[in-house]
């Protein structure tokens, strides 16, 4: 297929190279003039740019083709200068103008100047929808990558009208609808209008939304012998009362097929029959497997991987030249290669192969930058003022693996981790890593007693079902207390050093539709781990939550459970150096490690049990653009902090702010998804607390799912 620049810049070069003189007029004088006209096929000695302020000159230079071809032909010059105009006005300048500029030189070569007239950068005053009575503006605006001017536009550039962004706009909308119950809507019209008093867009989409549909009956037909019909209902997500989606259908198509080649069934072909009940807007559905045509995958090409190596583009498709050809693998392939994040976007084509039963892939990717390399100062409730200078890379030598070395420091400590990750040990799909730490924390107001900790672990993590991933993990540190205080801890070991060796595992239960932002799914994580050494300790814990959307209005509501249970295998106490210490991340509101059992001289015993249950609904904020990131929250927690550690001994009898074993607040947040990850601000109200419990109004944290 040939792309609209590629045909516009066919078009320029025939025209100009048939009309030169007519062209004259209209941006490439210097070209035909006598002076010049003996020049016209001259070689190339530069090419600069003047007037560019929008583009950089390595930015405008890939653009042309001037310099590749080392001759300043008056069709190519024309078509640099086209192509150099739709860049600029896909980046929000409609008035630019593009005129080449051709000077001799020595030796018989001539310079070429692009001389660039920008004129004012137009932004997007306003985007109106008409027909969406279902779905309101503001959630369809966060769909769409047209964005209107705002008081950062000048520094993030997302206002720009593009004709080819609009169109990608109206699918967008189409398949947000299509994916929340609407199959018959469809955008009739996106039309932009310029207003040059205010040097402005304004784009007016018109929706049909038609009717909502429900899914009713759902049922598998199978005409393959030995298939177990059975086990393929587990892949279904289209369940009876659940709202039409085109995202669901697709993905039950594609694990029906994976989990029918997991059975040995390769060729099996599934197709969702639809039958559409108008009356009652419901949709009946039943997958049909069969089996299908036996092809095989003959060769595989892939091609724009100037880093990524291609084993691990190959490892990622699921299958191999010589296996047999499934679509839904196919499909199943593209989108695990577009998780690994390491491309812009990612293409396959199909054309047959050198006999009738052989089809060819190609796999053509665009890679995109994977490293981050920086520094960052921020502030956290249980740190003050905090530093961090990293290194990070996600696919490090082009082999698909994480490494990433930091060095921190806030007012309370100091510390130094390295982590990495191999993501396919031995070729297998099971990953593995390493990841080691020195971290200081000094003793001060906030710390009874200061730390010196290093250590290590080693971890392996493989998928066990489709939804589900498990990591067994082991590891070891050293640890030494600081204690210069008058009086000294309580429960600190001889010598002021511990060691600890661990072992556990942890699960991963997800149903997300998106891991960073989500807004409907369960997600849910158990971890137990084993403690010896110094210890002989068994700790549990177990999170989980629910995320459900408010119908279509852009709110996503929330409820979040989580328990942790700590013993001693042997029956003796537990020690305070292993306790919960709970704080914000079970009840908002407190400060961080500050809530629950304590001695009377301040020091945290913590505790051996604590469950706690959080209600939380987010929702847009009224008259702010959705490309700030920018929402708003409000919540409830409810927690119960158990015992305190050090079980039946003289610690435990002597432990204050038991009175109230059970923690409220409630408050409302605003969240910020910013380019390091979604940042909260959280002002609480304490409701009931113990006498001691160390409250906070607000706190700043990174957002996390649990």
């Amino acid at each position: 297929m040939i792309s609209p620049k590629s045909y516009v810049r066919g078009v320029f070069v025939a025209v100009a190279m048939l009309f030169a003189a007519p062209l004259a007029g209209v941006g490439i004088a210097p070209l035909a003039t006598p002076a010049v006209a003996q020049q016209r096929d001259a070689l190339i000695s530069s090419v600069l740019f003047e007037g560019n302020q929008g583009f950089s000159d390595a930015q405008l230079l890939s653009m042309v083709d001037s310099a590749a071809r080392g001759i300043a032909s008056p069709g190519v010059l024309a078509a640099d200068a086209e192509s150099i105009r739709l860049a600029y006005e896909s980046k929000g300048y409609p008035g630019v103008s593009v005129t080449p500029r051709v000077e001799p030189v020595d030796n018989g070569r001539v310079r070429v100047t692009f001389v660039i007239n920008e004129g004012n950068r137009s932004g997007i005053a306003a985007i109106n929808f008409a027909g969406n009575n279902q779905i309101d503006t503001w959630t369809l605006k966060s769909v769409i990558r047209t964005h209107e001017s705002h008081w950062l536009s000048w520094l993030f550039r997302d206002d720009a009208y593009d004709p080819q962004k609009l169109a990608i706009d109206k699918e967008l909308i189409r398949m947000y609808y299509g994916n929340r119950g609407f199959p018959d809507a469809v955008v009739t019209s996106a039309v932009a209008e310029f207003d040059p008093a205010r040097n402005a867009y304004f784009i007016n989409f018109t929706v049909s939304e038609g009717e909502r549909y429900e899914f009713s009956g759902v049922g598998v037909e199978t005409s393959i012998a030995g298939l177990n019909a059975d086990a393929l209902t587990g892949t279904i997500r289209t369940h009876a009362g659940n709202r039409y989606s085109i995202a669901d259908l697709e993905r039950t198509q594609e694990d029906m097929a994976f989990e029918a080649t997991t059975q040995g069934y390769p060729f099996a072909d599934v197709r969702p029959r639809i039958n559409r009940d108008a009356a009652n807007r419901t949709f009946n559905v039943t997958y049909l497997v069969d089996e299908g045509p036996r092809v095989y995958v003959e060769r595989i090409d892939i091609s724009g991987n100037t880093k990524t190596r291609d084993f691990v583009i190959r490892r990622e498709l699921g299958f191999a030249e010589g296996d047999p050809f499934n679509r839904s693998m196919v499909s199943r392939g593209k989108k695990e290669i577009e998780g690994l994040g390491f491309f812009k976007s990612v293409a396959i084509d199909l054309a047959p192969g050198s006999a009738p039963d052989k089809v060819n892939l190609s796999i053509t990717v665009v890679e995109d930058s994977t490293g981050d390399y920086g520094a960052t100062v921020g502030y956290a409730s249980d740190a003050g003022i905090l530093g961090e200078v990293s290194i990070t890379e996600r696919n490090f030598l082009g082999r698909g693996q994480y490494v990433r070395a930091a060095i921190g420091a806030s007012q309370s400590g100091r510390s130094f981790d390295f982590s990495f990750t191999e993501p396919r040990f031995m070729g297998l799909k099971v990953s593995s890593g390493i990841d080691v730490y020195h971290r200081i924390v000094d003793e001060s107001s906030a710390n009874y007693y200061g730390s010196t900790a290093t250590g290590g672990q080693l971890r392996f993590g493989m998928p066990i079902t489709r939804d589900i991933t498990g990591t067994v993990f082991v590891g070891l540190e050293h640890k030494t207390f600081v204690d210069n205080k008058p009086e000294s801890s309580s429960f600190l070991p001889p010598g002021n050093t511990r060691n600890k060796a661990w072992v556990g595992y942890s699960l991963v239960y997800s149903t997300l539709d998106n891991e960073r932002s989500p807004t409907e799914g369960f997600y849910a994580t158990l971890t137990q781990s084993y403690l010896g050494w110094d210890y002989n300790l068994l700790k549990t814990e177990a999170k989980a939550r629910y995320f459900m959307p408010i119908m279509d209005t852009g709110m996503v509501a929330s409820l979040r459970a989580q328990g942790g249970a700590i013993i001693d295998v042997g029956g003796g106490s537990v020690s305070p150096l292993e306790s919960f210490q709970v704080g914000p991340s079970l009840v908002r509101g407190f400060q961080y490690k500050q809530v629950g059992p304590r001695m009377g001289t301040g020091e945290m015993l913590g505790s051996t049990l604590y469950a706690g249950l959080s209600a939380e609904l987010e929702f847009p904020i009224p008259m702010i653009p959705e490309s700030y990131g920018l929402k708003g929250a409000i919540w409830a927690d409810a927690a119960w902090v158990g015992p305190a550690a050090g079980g039946g001994g003289a610690l435990a009898a002597t432990a204050t702010s038991t009175d109230q074993p059970f923690k409220s607040s409630v408050g409302a947040s605003i969240i910020w998804d910013g380019p390091f990850g979604p940042i909260r601000g959280d002002a609480g109200y304490v409701i009931t607390k113990a006498t001691d419990d160390r409250t906070q109004i607000f706190s700043l944290t990174i957002q996390s799912l649990l």
